[in-house]
């Protein structure tokens, strides 16, 4: 296949949001189009920074006598993706952030969050996006949770925001994600 621009893109949120999760076990979207199951909210605007994937082994080389490389092993893959999270005032993001036991309440009666080091629970990750002349890629995380929130700034002019890493775990089938990527 010839290369062409046509196939080169960038990419925008949807509309609704780019990034959804859902309790660990809920339907899973298997193409780029089904509507996603009611169990799956929206963790709203993600800053400008976008949504980023490391999905890079870690691979040890041998080398011989005078430098060939004679073998090389793969020690790990992990499957991390990162993004940060603008909605402060958002409940779900909220939870996403501290664990859904973590976070009770609505802006409306007052939220109260709690704290703590109790271990991130595992979800589901849906990531949506928009590419080049309207084609739609979206990304399923069947098994991953939330293990590192960087730091909190609170200032007069950045939107408060919780940079977020999710790690995705192999599921059943050994996968730890899933892409589905159409042209309408």
């Amino acid at each position: 296949m010839a290369q062409t621009v046509d196939y080169v893109s960038a990419s925008k949120p949807k509309k609704a949001g780019a990034v959804y999760i859902a309790p660990l076990g809920s339907t899973l979207p298997t193409d780029a189009t089904t509507a996603l199951d009611a169990a799956f909210k929206s963790l709203g605007y993600v800053s400008e920074d976008g949504i980023t994937n490391n999905n890079s082994a870690s691979v040890t080389t041998t080398r011989a006598y005078g430098g060939d490389i004679v073998l090389t092993g793969q020690e790990e893959k992990p499957d991390e993706w990162g993004f940060t999270l603008i909605e402060a005032l958002n409940i779900e993001v909220l939870k996403a952030v501290y664990g859904d036991s973590n976070v009770t309440g609505t802006l409306s009666t007052g939220i109260t969050v709690k704290a703590n080091a109790d271990e991130p629970v595992a979800h589901c990750f849906v990531v949506e996006i928009l590419m080049r002349d309207g084609a739609y890629k979206r990304t399923v995380l069947p098994n991953a949770k939330v293990t590192e929130v960087g730091e909190i700034t609170y200032n007069d002019t950045d939107p408060v925001g919780y940079e977020t890493t999710v790690a995705a775990f192999p599921d059943t089938a050994g996968q730890t994600h899933y892409e589905y990527i159409i042209k309408p």
